[in-house]
């Protein structure tokens, strides 16, 4: 017989929540998670997943066997210089986005995190729901062979979902058309390494 379970007190949304903190323009708040998955070896590996919960683009999708908080920061330093910082960061309270390093970092960038209560992805809503669209479209149906391949296939994946796939929440439209990178690019990386 299974063992009874201890009775939970009500959940209640904090700070952090989605529905608390909702997204009002571009780059008000973003949003970072892991996705897991393995290559046909059976060695796992894992996907950092970036949104703008505003204009729900996928900012960045990091694929690695492991993702620690340097590679978080990485990622984030990369893509404020290519669209600026965001007020807020949502995320939850995994030690890739909890390491002290990182939250001082984004500190010091006047970047404000936010974490939801553990146990309640539904706080986490819209990165939730981008994890869920792409592990139903992209990661049941591929099979990884390499690290590459997963790669590669992922990269195109965020492509078409940003710019082709419509989405019923921007009166299907995709979110963001293609775009030429900025020259100050390479510029605004070096400077915030250095921060």
């Amino acid at each position: 017989m299974p063992q009874k379970q201890k009775k939970r007190g009500r959940l209640w949304l904090n700070e952090g929540s989605c529905t608390r903190l909702k997204p009002e323009y571009p780059n008000h708040v973003w949003s970072y998670d892991l996705v897991f998955d393995k290559t046909t070896d059976r060695k796992p590996f894992k996907v950092l997943n970036i949104i703008d919960e505003y204009t729900r683009e996928c900012l960045c999708t990091h694929v690695a066997r492991q993702i620690r908080w340097a590679e978080v920061q990485e990622c984030l330093a990369e893509n404020f210089c290519l669209r600026g910082l965001p007020e807020y960061i949502r995320s939850d309270n995994g030690s890739e986005f909890t390491a002290k390093n990182l939250r001082d970092w984004l500190q010091r960038l006047e970047v404000t995190t936010t974490y939801i209560e553990p146990g309640s992805p539904w706080e986490n809503g819209y990165i939730e729901s981008f994890n869920g669209k792409m592990r139903d479209e992209l990661l049941n149906g591929e099979i990884f062979d390499t690290m590459q391949e997963a790669r590669i296939l992922i990269e195109q994946w965020r492509k078409e979902y940003n710019t082709i796939r419509p989405h019923s929440s921007l009166g299907y439209r995709p979110p963001v058309p293609d775009v030429i990178l900025p020259k100050e690019y390479q510029v605004c990386k070096k400077s915030l390494s250095s921060v």
